[in-house]
């Protein structure tokens, strides 16, 4: 089920329609739909408890503290990337024991808030970062309860900047020293390795790299006779973006896999999943400015940039733009959809078949509620742009957008100027 639908021909979050709200808080603005984040989240939730899996939301797809504090008090815990995400983390409520901590490049400080916090699991990277943990855990006199991220070596088969599996690629320590990075971490007297960890990459459409990746964890347990209790399987389920292009594994069918490879091996199974939970929870609301005739194609000037949202800049991604107004005529005219910044990778659409947008039409970018807020810039100084979560007929302003001289303020011309 939807909760970003057409409702009499004008597009709706759950029952408030999306003129409404760009009436009150100005145009560009994400907004989202707490009943499809609470869909999501226990659809993935109810799947994995068929074999006692524990979800940690992924918390670097949308930090948002109203959306970490929804998604807490439906039971998740949480999975970091950094202090500062851990301090997120801490600040709805979430105790230290259900939050995780991934990342290649920890610090000494952000150690030490964790270990001081109670953390549940590092996911540890590196030798290098081993010794440090069980330095800093000495110190305080603590343990640190750690897993090894192995990198395994397999194609996850999505875009290249978010492939995190391959040999190549900076994350986990490499399979083959997985066996040597056990007999280092048993001889340390700070440090209690409790289990594996493995993420591939994100945006995975198919649950073919999965069975290669878990095959591999399941032959190496084996192998190598390793003792442990948890096993961190990342996330990474990918989600809808084209709907003629994507057609990523259902949630229960990754299920079942982890159930034939792992059933028996009596292990409490960890999944980080972040983009399948909020990405099509999302809209991102612009108007257009402008339709100009170039030379040889048509462009859409819109107030939303790239610095409000950069994955079709950085990842030449693909968001369904639809009209806020179903009535608006369908057209068959092909656009460039671009943004006011001044550098041609300031474009959303290139030679898309859109609908016929006059200026002041409205826009929305589906499926937008990942890796979209959470990359925001003020380049070009443009304030980054409100954020609305809807529930029902009731919405709110989640995340309040800046004026220009609150960024002004925050510069500081020293007195020797």
């Amino acid at each position: 089920m939807t909760h970003i639908e057409y409702i009499n021909g004008i597009l709706h979050v759950d029952d408030v329609d999306i003129p409404s709200i760009a009436r009150e808080v100005g145009t560009p603005f994400y907004v989202f739909s707490a009943s499809q984040i609470e869909d999501n989240f226990l659809a993935i939730k109810n799947s994995v408890a068929s074999f006692g899996g524990h979800v940690f939301y992924a918390m670097k797809a949308n930090s948002n503290q109203a959306i970490l504090k929804l998604l807490f008090e439906l039971g998740a815990g949480f999975d970091v990337v950094s202090g500062g995400e851990y301090q997120r983390a801490k600040a709805v409520g979430c105790p230290g024991n259900k939050i995780v901590f991934s990342g290649v490049g920890k610090t000494r400080d952000e150690m030490e808030h964790a270990l001081t916090g109670g953390i549940r699991q590092f996911n540890v990277e590196s030798f290098s970062e081993l010794h440090l943990l069980n330095t800093v855990a000495g110190n305080l006199g603590l343990i640190a309860p750690i897993a090894v991220r192995m990198n395994p070596d397999v194609d996850a088969e999505t875009h290249e900047k978010i492939s995190t599996g391959k040999a190549q690629n900076k994350f986990g320590v490499p399979i083959t020293r997985v066996a040597e990075f056990f007999q280092v971490a048993s001889g340390l007297s700070n440090i209690n390795l409790l289990g594996l960890d493995i993420h591939i990459g994100s945006q995975i459409t198919s649950l073919k790299p999965y069975e290669k990746a878990f095959g591999k964890v399941a032959s190496l347990i084996r192998e190598k006779n390793l003792q442990i209790s948890r096993l961190d399987l990342g996330g990474g389920l990918g989600v809808t973006y084209h709907p003629l292009h994507d057609n990523p594994p259902k949630v229960d069918d990754y299920s079942q896999l982890v159930r034939q490879i792992f059933g028996d091996m009596n292990l409490e199974i960890e999944i980080e999943p972040g983009r399948f939970i909020v990405a099509d929870s999302g809209i991102l609301v612009a108007k257009v400015l402008y339709r100009k005739k170039g030379e040889n194609r048509d462009f859409l000037v819109i107030d939303a940039a790239m610095n409000d949202l950069i994955r079709p800049a950085m990842y030449s991604s693909y968001h369904e733009i639809k009209p806020i107004r179903e009535t608006i005529d369908k057209g068959n005219k092909k656009f460039d959809v671009v943004g006011p910044i001044c550098e041609s990778s300031d474009t959303f659409t290139e030679n898309r078949n859109l609908p016929e947008f006059e200026p002041d039409d409205l826009m929305a970018f589906m499926t937008a509620g990942a890796y979209s807020t959470v990359m925001v810039s003020e380049y070009n100084t443009r304030p980054a742009i409100a954020e609305i979560l809807v529930k029902g007929d009731k919405w709110a302003c989640i995340k309040k957008s800046p004026t220009v001289t609150d960024m002004i303020n925050r510069d500081i011309i020293p007195s020797w100027l």
